[in-house]
């Protein structure tokens, strides 16, 4: 790992529930403490919910593992505190190149629009996003945030309940039970909470493997992700390069099928595919090796009982197209605001269940882009190779064939179109980039910006239209955020929300997706759409 990075740690301390008589009970058990997790228990914490979250281990993640964040998970980190480290440290991007054979076919900006207080991506080590977790857990916990850290406290056995979720914990002092009202399994694709469940957890492994390497290195090469077809370096495979802080670069190789993965990973085969690549005159230190296999799997239900999964735990994906962490974060952001709900009895637990439902639709809508990422990159048959060839060789000259290039389908927030939560669209003019079950797109505002004012409550965003300035339903109050589209002189909020449109009126999700729109405010209309939001109507 960087030298210059100072590892965090949650070393283990015996707690009061090791000595209780009985099991100590608590409102929510969070396993895992990568990203996901912790985002998970912060979000919750931020609301007031106490949580506790163990982990076997008892420090950050060794290694960049996950390096890029799109710009939603951004957005989403904002409102836990941690967007802008992440910007202060991340290498920022938004263009792309790709590469077949010795020339470069066509490049790519991935935010043409502006008017977004975030880029479209950011490149940083895994454990930087999980050190400024960390750090602001502490920062919570300062302020009386009901929050707390277990390191080395290892779940071994998992029991489930109509109302409860029992589990044991071992520890370097002994095991010792919890009981928790509601568990969020947050432990990675290999979840051993999944596995003492006797939970599914089905779909593709692709026969074909990839080397990782973080190189330390002074390069001249630009801040943008870098994609090679069959290149002259690494004939019949793939490679990828991506700039990341303090001078560390990611390389991923590809290797093929049947190869010794130990084998492959020692220095002494991996430097010289490195020097192949980047030169003998490159000087470089190795700081990470790993090899992954391509595989695309999910459970059939993120919901069981009181248990919920999250992030790989619950689905898995290829790493080209940064969906692991990024839509991970987006479980979180998707599950946390409705437990909260439910735990203060303003929803049935039948409002997890659309979390269920929408997380699902968002895996499936992830692993059909990496499956067809995986098919392009790693042709099955030598027809497909002889397309694929033929696509690249066109779109060097064509701009109609580089849509059909998949180097890796990079991460979009997911629309949740067929919601149960949504109203119907009655915004007929309206943008289809905001219809109910979309993430609001970000838009200027003097020297400010949309989501900020947004906030991770229910919302009634009025544009040029009258309405209450707060409306009480289905037990929440709900405030009125009036808009113009005079404040934004570049005509983002027009565009984004309006359209063809002269007014608009918006129900805004905690997770800022869109619940219903219309174009005036109709008082039965959105109460209506807020007790479906909440799973009441």
């Amino acid at each position: 790992m960087n030298k210059i990075f100072e590892i965090p740690m949650y070393p283990y301390a015996r707690h009061a529930d090791q000595d209780s008589a009985a099991p100590a009970r608590h409102r929510v058990v969070v396993v895992g403490a990568g990203p996901i997790g912790l985002a998970a228990g912060i979000e919750l914490a931020q609301e007031g919910v106490e949580v506790v979250i163990l982990d076997e281990n008892d420090k950050v993640s060794f290694g960049s593992r996950a390096i890029c964040f799109a710009k939603r998970p951004l957005e989403i980190l904002d409102r836990l505190g941690c967007g802008q480290p992440m910007i202060d440290k991340g290498v920022l991007w938004n263009k792309g190149k790709v590469f077949f054979d010795d020339r470069q076919v066509y490049d790519f900006d991935l935010q043409p629009e502006t008017g977004h207080q975030r880029p479209a991506f950011i490149n940083l080590q895994q454990y930087y996003l999980e050190a400024y977790l960390v750090d602001r857990l502490r920062e919570l916990q300062d302020q009386g945030a009901p929050i707390e850290i277990r390191g080395r406290n290892k779940v071994s056995a998992i029991g489930t309940h109509p109302d409860h979720v029992t589990l044991e914990i071992d520890t370097p002092e002994g095991a010792y039970n919890l009981e928790a009202d509601w568990l969020i399994a947050c432990d990675g694709a290999g979840s051993p909470t999944r596995r003492m469940l006797g939970l599914d957890f089905v779909g593709r492994i692709f026969e074909d493997n990839f080397l990782i390497a973080d190189v330390v290195m002074e390069a001249d090469f630009p801040t943008e992700r870098w994609f090679w077809f069959d290149p002259p370096f690494n004939r019949g495979q793939s490679a990828l390069l991506h700039k990341q802080p303090d001078g560390v670069w990611r390389i991923d190789l590809q290797l093929g099928w049947d190869i010794d993965k130990e084998r492959e990973k020692r220095p002494e085969n991996v430097i010289p595919r490195l020097k192949a690549m980047l030169g003998d005159e490159v000087e470089f230190e190795l700081e990470w090796v790993s090899i992954y296999t391509f595989q695309c799997r999910r459970m059939e239900n993120f919901r069981h009982g009181r248990v919920l999964f999250a992030g790989d735990a619950a689905h898995q994906v290829s790493p080209f197209g940064a969906r692991g962490a990024n839509s991970g974060l987006q479980d979180t952001d998707n599950l946390c605001w409705k437990l909260k709900l439910v735990i203060d009895g303003k929803a049935s637990e039948s409002l997890l269940d659309s979390y269920n439902l929408e997380r699902v639709q968002g895996a499936e809508e992830n692993i059909l882009n990496s499956s067809r990422s995986t098919d392009f990159i790693t042709p099955k048959s030598e027809m497909s190779r002889l397309l694929r060839d033929a696509v690249l060789d066109l779109s060097e000259h064509h701009a109609f064939a580089r849509p059909l290039v998949n180097s890796g389908r990079l991460s979009q927030p997911c629309t949740y179109d067929g919601s149960p939560l949504n109203s119907a669209d009655a915004l007929s003019d309206g943008p289809e980039r905001t219809r109910p079950g979309s993430a609001c797109p970000d838009a200027p505002l003097g020297d400010d910006f949309l989501l900020p004012k947004l906030g991770n409550q229910f919302i009634l965003l009025t544009i040029d239209a009258e309405a209450p300035d707060e409306i009480t339903e289905a037990g929440l109050t709900v405030k009125r955020l009036a808009l113009s589209v005079k404040d934004d002189k570049t005509g983002a909020l027009q565009d984004r929300y309006l359209g063809k449109a002269p007014s608009g009126v918006y129900l805004i999700r905690p997770d800022q997706h869109v619940a219903a729109r219309r174009p005036s405010y109709d008082d039965n209309q959105f109460r209506a759409a807020l007790r479906r939001a909440v799973g009441k109507e």
